[in-house]
């Protein structure tokens, strides 16, 4: 089974995209959905998220606290860096497991730091979507209800896309001048010719 990972920054359009491959009947992992789940239902997860971050890293319901979590790792990239030591790999196992159930001729793993966390070493093909800064800072202050400062200082912890398209088997524009469709379409033909 071919598996294909797919990246972008911020706002560039990654979830619509991936919509679009599960109309083509790919199936596709959210990396980071499942974090989110796992940081909520792994116990040996939850622990070692405690012993860094301090039992505050959990609300009252035992769900993770993200916004506590952000404002921790947000401006420390080694606190940022353990955090992903302990969920990378349990995400990883998530993703090979998923793998087994499925039946399709190519996967996908969708995740926003495919690249910077390495991830994309165990893809066969890999893809990024790209967008306009304004564009994508405009989708990412309408969709989370954020300003514009804080979604371009996100942005600055992202790696650029001309970094992610230099490793990148195949890019994705999503703008006003380019339709995604005949994109996608076209990117799917080439991997199942290739299966």
């Amino acid at each position: 089974m071919i598996k294909v990972g797919i990246t972008g920054g911020i706002g560039s359009g990654k979830s619509t995209v991936c919509k679009v491959f599960r109309v083509l009947g790919v199936p596709v992992f959210e990396a980071d959905s499942i974090a989110k789940q796992l940081m909520n239902t792994d116990l040996l997860l939850q622990k070692k998220l405690i012993d860094l971050f301090g039992p505050s890293v959990y609300q009252q319901d035992q769900t993770i606290d993200r916004k506590y979590l952000a404002g921790i790792v947000f401006n420390n990239p080694s606190l940022l860096g353990q955090l992903n030591e302990i969920v990378h790999p349990a995400v990883r196992k998530a993703f090979d497991e998923w793998c087994l159930t499925q039946q399709a001729p190519y996967v996908i793993h969708e995740a926003a730091i495919l690249f910077e966390s390495g991830f994309y070493k165990m893809m066969d093909k890999t893809i990024t979507v790209v967008t306009d800064t304004e564009e994508r800072v405009d989708r990412v202050v309408k969709r989370d209800h954020s300003t514009a400062e804080l979604v371009i200082q996100r942005m600055k912890n992202q790696w650029s896309d001309k970094e992610r398209i230099k490793l990148a088997d195949f890019v994705i524009g999503n703008n006003d001048q380019e339709l995604i469709i005949p994109q996608i379409v076209e990117i799917d033909k080439k991997i199942r010719a290739h299966g």
